[in-house]
């Protein structure tokens, strides 16, 4: 990295960040914003409305980090991940997790070949940029294991070697919260890989008639055309983590995250109702999430609610509530509402 990298990264780096740096950011931001509204653009050609969605989707994306999508059947989870992949000239694969899945249809085996005696490996289809894991919660532990390994080490290992994932690599994981026959609890170190975990709802009514008009045909086109290269995602990630965040910000995110731990001490009622808070994990997630949103609301700087948009989706699938909570009807969501409801914004 040069001097003038250096100096304009600085705030990233602990050092305090000039003006001028904050300001040379934000151009670049700006120059770099026609390539994330072109991705938005040919999503939007397949996808109708689920802005949040998208917007997650990337987030993940500019964070190099995993997305768990959670909704019921027929709301365009899928479809979302498969345009995403289409819109970025990038290796793309769709795993259908079920129940009699084997690790070694995720990431490959060693293949015995008779004519030499020897043995060859043979990928499986972990082996791509964008992997969706459809239904990721019908597989059993032994795969699971094996999805987190690429996960956290982004490598897997067959036989007695061990392969490095391309780069990108992003696990786009779905799930059904509505049906359990033939489903497996992920482990709770599994679902803390996930960066973040969406909730996809159902349509407004206007933006469901244009689904119909859309899609209510035997033969629908999506017309995606590839808009990013793995070279320009890379060059978005190292623009993402120069955003500039000021020291109150880091404080208000440690705060809330302690808040999730200790709530007395910020004067929230609420410590009956968590049963664990949020790691370590978290508070990197939601600094990187913030600096990512910052970039796609085209700004070079986080502001509060930066943090506070992104906090849920970092946040719900990593706090543990009570019994007592849910015997109130209280889900996670509600204790970090309360959380940002009660920790002080700067």
């Amino acid at each position: 990295m040069d001097s003038a990298t250096s100096e304009k990264t600085g705030a990233v780096q602990g050092r305090p960040a000039q003006a001028a740096d904050v300001r040379e950011i934000g151009r670049r931001v700006e120059a770099e914003a026609a390539f994330l509204a072109a991705v938005r653009r040919e999503i939007g050609r397949v996808i109708v409305g689920q802005e949040a969605l998208v917007d997650g989707l990337l987030l993940a994306l500019l964070c190099n980090n995993h997305v768990l999508i959670e909704g019921v059947p027929g709301l365009a989870k899928t479809l979302s991940v498969t345009t995403l992949a289409r819109a970025i000239q990038a290796s793309f694969r769709r795993i259908q997790f079920t129940p009699d899945l084997l690790p070694a249809d995720l990431i490959g085996t060693m293949i015995y070949s008779p004519r030499d005696g020897g043995f060859s490996t043979k990928k499986g289809p972990i082996f791509a940029n964008i992997v969706l894991a459809d239904e990721i919660n019908r597989a059993p532990a032994k795969v699971q294991s094996a999805l987190l390994e690429a996960m956290q080490e982004r490598q897997v290992t067959i036989g007695e070697e061990t392969y490095h994932l391309e780069d990108p690599f992003l696990v786009l994981a779905t799930q059904n919260p509505i049906e359990q026959e033939g489903t497996y609890p992920l482990p709770e170190a599994q679902v803390d890989r996930f960066m973040l975990k969406l909730r996809v709802d159902y349509p407004a009514r206007e933006q469901e008639l244009e689904i119909l008009r859309r899609m209510a045909r035997s033969h629908v086109e999506h017309d995606v055309n590839p808009v990013l290269t793995p070279a320009d995602i890379l060059r978005l990630r190292l623009l993402a983590d120069s955003i500039y965040m000021d020291a109150k910000i880091e404080e208000y995110i440690v705060d809330l995250i302690e808040a999730t731990r200790r709530p007395e001490g910020y004067r929230l009622d609420i410590q009956e109702w968590i049963r664990h808070g949020a790691s370590p994990r978290a508070t990197i997630y939601l600094a990187m999430a913030s600096r990512a949103r910052a970039m796609l609301q085209g700004r070079g700087f986080v502001i509060p609610q930066d943090v506070k948009s992104v906090a849920q989706d970092v946040l719900r699938h990593r706090i543990m509530v009570t019994y007592e909570a849910e015997a109130e009807e209280l889900t996670s969501e509600d204790i970090v509402q309360r959380v940002l409801d009660g920790v002080e914004v700067p």
